[in-house]
């Protein structure tokens, strides 16, 4: 049960007061008590701030909940326990977890959360925060476990990866949060990754797989173009009939525009004069 405080402060004064006249001016005791009934009631007035909650419980039973700012009055001889209903960051520690590749990692995360029913906050737990901040570090293990820190092929698959796809990942995390989370009454508003990267055992051994897939990548595309001007140039003569070429000096020509196009040193111009 609530009052509005100022509705209750104001019966309070002018009990108070009838008190005081009738004990001075006709020496009755029990408008003494009554004066005392109504200090003791003072106990049950309380102001509340925008963002704050108080869960109430008379003698070990809830009996509600305010969440509302303002001045109220309740039973003084409730109970009243604050909860905070302010949105709060919690930035996990980077854990060291094997990806869905088995390859060790280390990951950390950023929630923002906030409570949205103090009762739950309360009763259902322990320590709200420490039981907020032991599952969302559960999640970030578990989240990093199912999926894979990137492709191995460095090519895309339908499995979203770790390194490449932050947003799907971070969905993913957040979502799982909510799970664990929502028995306390806390919603969670985002997740974000802050932190990944390789353990520092295999850390080395993965930044030479993934030069060498940048090689491979680099030589693919060196490949495919000079085999595209080889095929233009050999176009354009046939087209343009400046000379007749046998198959013997095509292959000889394409092998040797080749060999200029895809090697890594420069062409060194031999004139045959013979």
């Amino acid at each position: 049960m609530r009052i509005n405080g100022f509705v209750m402060l104001g019966v309070l004064i002018a009990a108070t007061a009838g008190a005081a006249y009738a004990m001075v001016h006709y020496r009755l005791p029990a408008m003494g008590a009554l004066g005392f009934f109504a200090l003791l009631m003072l106990k049950g007035f309380f102001a509340q701030a925008p963002n704050r909650a108080r869960v109430l419980t008379f003698f070990g039973t809830y009996i509600g909940t305010i969440s509302e700012p303002g001045f109220f009055w309740t039973n003084p001889l409730a109970s009243r326990r604050v909860v905070t209903l302010r949105v709060q960051n919690f930035h996990s520690r980077p854990a060291k977890v094997n990806d869905a590749q088995g390859n060790p990692i280390e990951m950390g995360a950023v929630f923002v959360w906030r409570v949205v029913d103090a009762a739950a906050a309360i009763f259902e737990v322990e320590s709200c925060h420490e039981f907020v901040a032991t599952q969302f570090e559960t999640a970030v293990r578990s989240t990093a476990s199912r999926y894979p820190y990137d492709h191995i092929n460095g090519e895309d698959d339908e499995t979203p990866s770790l390194r490449c796809n932050r947003g799907a990942i971070a969905a993913a995390l957040a979502e799982e949060a909510r799970q664990r989370v929502a028995l306390a009454g806390v919603e969670v508003l985002e997740a974000r990754i802050s932190d990944l990267a390789y353990a520092p055992e295999i850390a080395q051994a993965m930044l030479k797989r993934q030069q060498a897939q940048a090689i491979i990548a680099a030589r693919q595309l060196i490949v495919d173009g000079a085999v595209g001007m080889v095929e233009q140039a050999l176009a354009r003569i046939d087209n343009g009939k400046m000379v007749k070429l046998s198959d013997e000096q095509k292959a000889s020509m394409v092998n040797n525009l080749l060999v200029v196009l895809t090697s890594d040193n420069e062409a060194t111009p031999v004139v045959s004069t013979g």
